[in-house]
């Protein structure tokens, strides 16, 4: 782990301060204390064609004296050396390409590579593979080539360790989606959806969770098809979690659940930075 939360807006780098929940020890890095999502239910991201970011993709610029030039394109990129991780001091705290930090999510940051970029990460000490989208700048230390987030670094098996030797491919050329049977279309029905969240996260390791698990509502509808359409939207701002749940004649659109409302509390920041007013609900 290391110092990050560098912004890098169109000709400038801004170092900010990034502290967005208490940690154990103040001014550094640490892992979440309890663990709302299980890192190993999360879906691995699936590469697609994105616009590069407003922010974040500078020709060039300098941080902590090093002057970096972005690359005109992460084709063919390929490279080996140190991977670490970033946690709970830089969750909900904006991103050099804007988005809000989710360490929960698999997402990744680098010095060069456009973003967004998907980049195929090999732990070179444990063979594990992962696909990760980057949308962040750094590690800005010696040796290191990409810092993680805490569900992707879980999954790779770097976490425990801090840091490992990995290598980091570019995935440029994108597969066309298979075709999905027409019996198989449509979202599953929304109780067995939010039942299955409910379950993964019970079934997680860790400490005792409460009877009832808060859930963040980040919309409601009296109309099913705006339900789907917002939760289709939340997916596609790469938001986890997130499932429909029908309360008589109104719909919610939901994200959790969470182990508490400290966790939920925290998540909600992350939302209302991309303009939403979520609010906690205990279906």
């Amino acid at each position: 782990m290391r110092m990050r939360g560098v912004w890098i807006g169109v000709t400038a780098a801004l170092l900010t301060a990034c502290s967005s929940t208490p940690t154990s020890t103040p001014g550094r890095d640490s892992a979440p204390g309890h663990v709302p999502i299980d890192p190993w239910a999360v879906p691995e991201p699936v590469p697609k064609i994105e616009p590069r970011s407003r922010y974040g993709n500078p020709a060039n610029y300098e941080v902590f004296g090093k002057r970096y030039r972005v690359l005109e394109s992460a084709k063919g990129y390929r490279e080996r050396g140190l991977a670490s991780w970033y946690g709970t001091k830089f969750h909900g705290r904006r991103t050099s390409s804007g988005e809000p930090y989710d360490m929960f999510a698999i997402t990744a940051a680098h010095k060069t590579l456009p973003l967004p970029t998907y980049v195929q990460v090999r732990n070179l000490e444990n063979g594990r593979s992962l696909i990760v989208r980057v949308n962040d700048r750094g590690p800005f230390h010696p040796g290191r080539i990409i810092d993680l987030s805490y569900t992707a670094a879980v999954r790779l098996g770097v976490y425990q360790k801090g840091s490992a030797k990995v290598e980091v491919v570019a995935l440029t050329e994108v597969p066309p989606a298979p075709a999905v049977p027409a019996e198989q279309q449509g979202p599953p029905p929304a109780e067995d959806e939010l039942d299955a969240l409910i379950n993964n996260l019970r079934t997680a390791p860790g400490g005792p969770l409460p009877e009832r698990l808060p859930f963040l509502q980040i919309a409601a509808f009296r109309n099913m098809n705006a339900c789907v359409e917002t939760k289709d939207a939340l997916i596609r701002q790469n938001l986890l979690a997130i499932s429909i749940r029908e309360q008589g004649a109104v719909c919610q659109v939901l994200q959790g659940p969470f182990a508490s409302d400290q966790d939920a509390q925290t998540q909600a920041q992350a939302l209302r930075a991309l303009g939403h007013s979520p609010v906690i609900s205990y279906p």
